[in-house]
């Protein structure tokens, strides 16, 4: 697969006539997503590497890809284990700072590195480790776990799983890089974009925040810059890197969103540029048809950003 192919353009008229006949439709789509991870897993077992590293920008669905791609290496007859590089956060009072003091969160060296690195290179000898658990309420790790790959694979998650920084010890051959994202945009019927990949990324996280996090649109919103900066500085420039890009695209999503996004309750934080940044998202949704949630199955990996039940 050529990591740097360009992403597919998709009319909104396609979409429309596949939603004539929704439950197929989204069962096309889910089906598809499956045979990615499923064609992904039998790759990395074919090439014999222990350690997949797998990174992708905001909302791209790397966790419960990662998951997903683990369950079907597990399917396969081989051990398999999910690490998060979150749980190697350095902690409060160690981060470093944002221009404006704020802690930064994004950056290579918001994570303890020399345990990182130690850890990595314990899994490619031994195969097994003990990791910290970060807890995110104390913004402290808490406690260890048991990282253990022997005679299988360990997916590696998070922001920086791309970067040579992490993995400069170890042999230029022992990890698998992966880079997930979505790989379709949508065109009017002059052939314009209308929908771009980060607009969806947008509405899956901002129904992700409210609904698992206790954030409201505006926190997300007042973030969002500072997220594609962070992707464009810290993930981006090592897409290249990657062995295989995952395609997390679901058509059919852009059938939800605008209905998901509708239901979520205003928020009276908003400032005014982010109440027009918001409509004009949704706008954007509009001209698709809208399909329910109760379209998308349990086990989808869209569930990490709409949950059981629309908010």
């Amino acid at each position: 697969m050529n990591v740097a192919q360009r992403k597919r353009f998709v009319s909104r008229e396609l979409v429309a006539l596949a939603a004539s006949q929704p439950q197929p439709f989204a069962a096309l789509c889910e089906r598809q997503y499956h045979e990615r991870i499923e064609a992904i897993a039998r790759e990395v077992l074919a090439g014999g590497r222990h350690i997949v590293m797998l990174t992708g920008a905001s909302a791209a669905g790397k966790t419960t890809s990662a998951h997903k791609l683990a369950a079907a290496i597990a399917a396969q007859g081989r051990r398999s284990v999910v690490l998060s590089l979150d749980d190697f956060y350095a902690g409060a009072g160690r981060y470093p700072k944002n221009p404006d003091g704020s802690d930064d969160y994004e950056s290579l060296q918001s994570l303890d590195l020399p345990v990182l690195r130690r850890c990595l290179g314990e899994l490619h000898r031994n195969g097994i480790c003990q990791a910290p658990v970060f807890d995110f309420k104390i913004q402290q790790p808490n406690g260890v776990q048991t990282i253990d790959c022997r005679d299988g694979v360990v997916v590696i998650e998070g922001l920086h799983a791309l970067n040579p920084a992490l993995t400069e010890n170890l042999p230029a051959d022992a990890v698998f890089c992966l880079y997930a994202g979505l790989r379709e945009e949508y065109a009017d019927p002059d052939g314009n974009r209308c929908l771009a990949t980060r607009d969806i990324r947008l509405a899956r996280r901002l129904v992700r925040d409210f609904l698992f996090r206790g954030h409201g649109a505006s926190f997300t919103l007042g973030l969002w810059g500072h997220v594609c900066d962070g992707e464009d500085r810290y993930i981006k420039p090592y897409k290249p890197r990657a062995d295989l890009l995952l395609d997390t695209t679901h058509t059919y999503e852009v059938c939800l969103w605008h209905n998901v996004l509708d239901a979520m309750p205003s928020d009276p934080a908003l400032a005014t540029a982010q109440r027009r940044q918001l409509e004009a998202l949704c706008r954007k949704f509009v001209p698709f048809p809208a399909l329910g949630t109760e379209l998308v199955p349990k086990d989808s990996m869209l569930r990490e950003f709409i949950g059981t039940q629309a908010p």
